[in-house]
């Protein structure tokens, strides 16, 4: 595969969007017709938390269920895509390339950051995926060197998904558990500030989001959640334009924003 592939963040939301999957996995799956079927997937995923950077080396991974209390058949479901040793040697000796320690774990199953979005983009799970771990220790910057670092990816047939949140706050999400899918104030804020700094290509700002963004600390109490959108910036080449493929929320303070990212020209 000669063109570049964008670089994507989705926000994966509930685990019952794996049942579910309303109007933002209508996007994720129109996302993945118009981009076509990758030689592979590697998921940047906001539920696999380690201190330097960790790939999924694993040639069948199991569907991982990393929550509980939700309705018995989400617990049935199973994501049987292959994995893809080559492409997680591949990721290591990029990142080892840049300067940046990596290691491959031969165990790692698929969580549901990464599994949720994937049923409804490649449904048949005929395309081999591989998860890379964030680093919540470690800033922004971090994160969008790493990215830097698998941009050759992209040009390798490597489609590099970064799943997380716009919007993170599940203490509010339950505490207004009633109203529906109208965002709470600063929540529609964060997601307006993220989509005009993403859009004014403005990554000194969003480096710096915990001290400039509205709402930035109630909109993402830890960091996880939002950390792989620098990894999907970084990998999709220098000045990358962003296009935002999907504005909503899941209840009032998840939002569930999607972009797709392109390299300059």
């Amino acid at each position: 595969m000669s063109e570049r592939l964008p670089t994507l963040f989705l926000s994966h939301g509930s685990p019952m969007r794996a049942i579910d999957p309303g109007a933002a996995g209508a996007a994720w799956s129109s996302l993945a017709r118009s981009i076509g079927k990758p030689r592979a997937v590697l998921v940047v995923s906001a539920h696999w938390e380690t201190g330097v950077p960790m790939v999924s080396a694993n040639a069948k991974p199991e569907t991982i269920h990393d929550f509980g209390g939700f309705p018995e058949p989400l617990y049935r479901l199973r994501y049987p895509a292959p994995g893809a040793p080559e492409v997680a040697a591949r990721v290591v000796e990029l990142l080892k390339g840049a300067g940046i320690a990596a290691g491959a774990d031969g165990c790692r199953g698929l969580d549901h950051g990464a599994w949720v979005p994937l049923m409804h983009m490649y449904p048949d799970a005929d395309v081999p995926v591989v998860e890379l771990a964030v680093q919540p220790e470690r800033d922004p910057l971090h994160h969008l060197n790493v990215g830097r670092a698998l941009a050759p990816l992209a040009g390798e047939g490597v489609l590099v998904v970064g799943s997380g949140h716009g919007t993170h706050n599940l203490r509010d999400w339950m505490l207004a558990g009633g109203r529906g899918d109208t965002p709470l104030p600063y929540a529609a804020q964060f997601s307006d500030w993220l989509a005009g700094t993403l859009d004014a290509n403005d990554e000194e700002a969003l480096l710096a989001y915990r001290d400039v963004a509205p709402g930035a600390a109630r909109a993402h109490p830890s960091e996880e959640h939002f950390l792989p959108i620098y990894v999907a910036l970084g990998a999709a080449g220098p000045r990358a334009r962003a296009r935002r493929e999907y504005v909503g929320f899941d209840g009032a303070a998840l939002a569930m924003d999607a972009y797709a990212f392109t390299p300059a020209n």
